[in-house]
């Protein structure tokens, strides 16, 4: 009987964190969409607005584009922030092993957090890529580039790099003019399209909008490119995670001292203090939620702007064979940050501190709300 109660707890837990996560990025997910597109659509001379973006948006794909990836999101979400506070109560209780107060001291919260952001990004790269792609295609003109007649002669290397996708022919056709004046080779068109860098008859890599699917990615850019902007986004989510609980720990001991001002006598443990408001504790886990997402944010936007960009493995092979460096400073290497960006890694800001605020406001007051009428009854 004891074992049929502890497996109903812990369901019953399992369910209210599902489902008050859920809800949480159900009710934040069009600020992640704009806070998205302005990372990735402004430049240094060019800064959008998010009606600018919300517009775009609605012309585009309508106000369902605002959720566009959400499916990515969540089952990611719901995975990466399993690890992360599971991570998170694995390491803290090694750190109150043997205590008689069972406190964790603020540092120690901190380095758990970096841990737990740590695995955390691990777990949920690859849903996040797919997330920002769905987002960035959602605001973007999908161009057929050649019409249904044409796509009968696309090349073999092509159609099995890219799927359903064939060079824009007025592009080819630009490309096989200025070669003309260096050789007369015969089909010239039909040879460039044997090569794998003339997909999109430019040279250039096909657009985002164009390489969403999973299989599309895996195809053409293979299976490393799930794990894009990876730098970054462990940077990201060890600064984000290390803030969070450590200032989430600091409030939590703040507001433990100062209900137990009053009392006589003077409480020796927290037990002898009792639990704390839910609206107050999830009030501390969102502000500590906004302090950290303002705290991480610049690697944010390094990996958001990097995993919009289409790496073709054949590009990648030949960086490898010719020992290609990553450009800018050594701690812009170090954190995946790219040279040409430092002037915009704070775009956005704002955007992304009410979603992470409002969500951790949302998921620990929705946790308790659901634990109390799930497990009390």
């Amino acid at each position: 009987m004891g074992e049929l109660l502890k497996n109903h707890a812990f369901a019953a837990h399992a369910i209210a964190a599902a489902g008050s996560l859920t809800l949480s990025i159900t009710l934040t997910y069009p600020l992640d969409t704009v806070k998205t597109l302005i990372q990735v659509g402004s430049g240094s001379s060019k800064q959008l607005t998010t009606a600018q973006v919300v517009d775009r948006v609605r012309t585009l794909s309508g106000y369902s584009g605002l959720y566009s990836g959400f499916g990515c999101l969540a089952f990611g979400r719901i995975l990466g922030v399993g690890t992360r506070f599971g991570t998170y109560e694995i390491l803290t209780a090694f750190c109150k092993d043997g205590r008689e107060d069972d406190r964790v001291y603020v540092s120690e919260a901190l380095m758990a957090g970096v841990a737990a952001g740590f695995l955390e990004s691990l777990s949920s790269s690859p849903f996040e890529l797919m997330k920002t792609r769905a987002q960035v295609a959602s605001a973007s003109h999908i161009l057929n580039s050649t019409p249904v007649k044409e796509k009968s002669v696309v090349s073999p290397s092509i159609a099995r790099l890219l799927r359903g996708y064939s060079p824009d022919m007025k592009a080819l056709n630009h490309s096989a003019g200025l070669l003309s004046t260096l050789t007369k080779y015969p089909n010239m068109i039909d040879a460039l399209k044997e090569y794998p860098w003339m997909m999109t008859g430019s040279g250039r890599a096909p657009s985002v909008s164009n390489v969403r699917r999973t299989s599309d990615i895996i195809s053409l850019e293979g299976w490393s490119a799930l794990w894009r902007g990876l730098r970054s986004g462990v940077v990201r989510d060890s600064i984000f995670g290390g803030i969070f609980f450590s200032s989430w720990q600091f409030l939590h001991r703040a507001m433990l001292e100062w209900k137990a001002v009053n009392m006589d006598p003077r409480p020796r443990f927290d037990e002898e203090i009792g639990p704390l408001s839910p609206l107050y504790v999830s009030l501390a886990a969102g502000f500590s939620g906004s302090i950290a997402a303002a705290a991480s944010h610049c690697f944010d936007t390094a990996r958001t702007r990097s995993q919009c960009i289409v790496l073709p493995k054949y590009i990648s092979m030949e960086r490898r064979l010719l020992k290609w460096t990553l450009p800018g400073k050594r701690f812009e290497r170090l954190t995946g940050i790219h040279p040409t960006d430092r002037n915009i890694l704070f775009r956005g800001i704002g955007l992304r501190m009410a979603r992470s605020g409002i969500a951790s406001i949302m998921l620990v007051g929705g946790y308790f709300w659901a634990v109390d009428h799930l497990v009390s009854r």
